[in-house]
């Protein structure tokens, strides 16, 4: 076997039993592949047997030589089949840009006729005025010398027939006016020149814009109309567009220009409050527009410049920045052994087309692994999401369109230890006040006047009462409620409907335990449906623990210092309820929650 630089040959000799050689395979790499079959060749001196231990090749070699000569041949076939594909995309470049050119030529050969055929119609046209002026001006002296040849007729006429009268008296009265007629007559003058030249004005014929238009015919078009990209994914940010378009292949562009202006929804029809539009000019096909609105929709059009003129401008394409970074709703996220519910407002004017919720666990030794798992395509501004218990999370937010993602809400950090919610403000009666943290309310001693109780559809008006934002989880819920000796309250769970011009416990949406002040003693009564179960407590308690359990059906209350059962609700509720809260004389009320229930509840 020889191997050079330009040639490479394979030759491979195999003996058969039959005292044949085998064929020999010749490649070229810069030549085609060729078969040339040996010429018959005498048997070896040793024998058909000796061929194992032929010094040229053996069976072994005949197949390596096969192989290498087969994966050059088809590498030389797929550079082949590369080559083709080039020259066929070539073919049709060619003949698009002949038929373009040739389109070309043919519009300029049009143009220049239809100017010929303008200029010769209005210097036909002209000719044609100029006849009609010269005419009428001959044809008016005309019937002038006509009008004096029929005075001067008339008084030669006229003359005569004086000349012919007998009676002398009668012809001395007639011959003065007569001969005062001729007189005047011969007063006037008659021009005898012609009014108009009989020769036509032949002016020289302005062909420069012919000339022009024939000379245009070598020069480079202008180009045409270029067409601007549809927004593609994950390309903004949120303050810029990468902007992309195509142009004919055959047109020379000098620079494009690219104009944008933001999309409002209040702008009126008048011009003075449209959007001003920017501009930019750059060389390539692309362009970063920067400096603009976060999750901003903006309408973008190009156009293209060369020696010759401008383009006409593209279509108009709609882009969207990147939306704004979402901001989690502290107070209105809450959480469960099992699952998280975390709200957020998006702040952004156009709508959203999904966000990306992302986790991360929170390990023993509070290290974080990174995002562990991401919820995408939410459609609204909450998620539900399923988690494990006893571990703390950190929880963030995306919120994405087609520009792409926006960066990291801050942080939120769920332990799923316990049952987390907050009070929910907007249901609470105008009496009530909540503290900072949104865990404890107030009924103060001052009442307000009816004209400062702002009240609507969900705000309780009897009942100096507050919802509590549970999570809607089936399971197993566990808070605890802190209240004075002197506080007369109500605590436990309603639907959502309750009424709220109602007292808890009264009607078949809620279920409570209620405590009484009386002279002889504290009274506490579990009340659902107006129906009261009156329990003697000798132990107030201070700290009440709550346990809900959708699965068996349960609502039960426990004094926590204690670790005392007090009572125990068997219901099965249709909807998921809500935990409610009720002052019926001032005092404050605090909820303890996001806490481990003791083991002795759920037994």
């Amino acid at each position: 076997m020889s191997r050079e630089s330009s040639n490479m040959e394979i030759h491979s000799v195999v003996s058969s039993r039959e005292g044949r050689a085998a064929p020999r395979f010749s490649v070229n790499t810069n030549e085609s592949l060729r078969f040339e079959p040996c010429e018959d060749s005498p048997p070896s001196s040793t024998g058909a047997d000796d061929g194992d231990n032929d010094d040229v090749f053996n069976e072994g070699g005949t197949q390596c030589a096969i192989n290498t000569i087969r994966n050059q041949l088809q590498g030389k076939i797929a550079e082949m089949e590369n080559f083709a594909s080039h020259l066929e995309e070539i073919f049709l470049t060619v003949e698009e840009n002949f038929g373009r050119r040739e389109q070309h030529l043919e519009q300029h050969y049009n143009d220049v006729l239809q100017a010929l055929s303008q200029r010769c119609d209005d210097r036909s046209a002209g000719l044609e005025e100029e006849k009609k002026s010269k005419l009428e001006s001959l044809y008016n002296q005309l019937l002038a010398c006509g009008q004096a040849l029929d005075a001067s007729k008339e008084l030669i006429e006229a003359a005569q027939e004086i000349h012919r009268y007998q009676d002398k008296r009668i012809f001395l009265k007639a011959v003065m006016p007569a001969i005062r007629r001729i007189e005047d007559f011969a007063k006037e003058e008659t021009d005898f020149t012609l009014s108009t030249h009989l020769e036509f004005t032949t002016p020289l014929a302005d062909l420069s814009d012919v000339k022009t238009m024939m000379d245009s015919i070598n020069v480079v078009p202008a180009p045409s109309a270029p067409v601007i990209n549809p927004q593609m994914p994950n390309s903004a940010t949120q303050t810029s567009l990468r902007v992309c378009w195509s142009l004919f292949s055959d047109d020379t562009v000098e620079y494009y220009e690219l104009y944008y202006r933001p999309v409002l929804e209040d702008t009126l029809a008048d011009s003075t409050s449209a959007p001003h539009v920017s501009k930019v000019k750059v060389k390539e096909t692309h362009c970063t527009v920067i400096d603009l609105l976060p999750n901003a929709q903006y309408e973008l059009w190009v156009t293209a410049t060369n020696t010759t003129g401008i383009s006409p401008a593209s279509e108009k394409a709609l882009y969207m920045t990147v939306p704004s970074t979402p901001v989690i709703k502290l107070r209105e996220c809450s959480s469960c052994p099992e699952a998280a519910l975390v709200r957020w407002e998006s702040g952004n004017t156009n709508p959203v087309d999904s966000y990306t919720v992302e986790l991360s666990a929170i390990g023993t030794d509070s290290s974080t692994s990174g995002v562990t798992e991401s919820i995408v395509a939410v459609p609204t501004c909450q998620c539900l999401i399923q988690l494990q218990a006893g571990q703390r999370y950190l929880i963030s937010v995306k919120a994405v369109n087609i520009g792409g993602q926006s960066d990291r809400s801050e942080v939120l950090t769920i332990s799923t230890t316990g049952t987390l919610f907050y009070l929910m403000e907007e249901t609470a009666h105008p009496c009530l006040s909540m503290s900072e943290d949104g865990f404890t309310m107030f009924y103060g001693d001052e009442e307000l006047p009816i004209s400062a109780m702002a009240l609507d559809e969900n705000t309780f008006t009897r009942c100096v009462a507050v919802l509590g934002d549970l999570i809607p989880v089936r399971g197993r819920h566990y808070w605890e409620v802190e209240v004075d000796d002197g506080t007369e309250y109500r605590i436990g769970v309603a639907y959502e409907d309750t009424e709220r011009n109602s007292y808890l416990g009264a009607n078949n949406t809620s279920w409570c335990m209620m405590h009484i002040l009386s002279p002889s003693r504290h009274k506490y009564e579990f009340l659902h449906n107006g129906w009261s179960l009156d329990l003697r407590i000798t132990v107030n308690p201070v700290r009440i623990g709550v346990a809900l359990d959708y699965d068996r059906g349960t609502l039960s209350f426990f004094n926590v210092d204690l670790a005392q059962h007090l009572h125990t609700f068997n219901c099965h509720f249709q909807n998921y309820v809500y935990p409610c809260f009720s002052l019926d004389n001032p005092g404050a009320l605090t909820v303890h929650n996001g806490i481990e229930a003791p083991r002795y509840i759920f037994i």
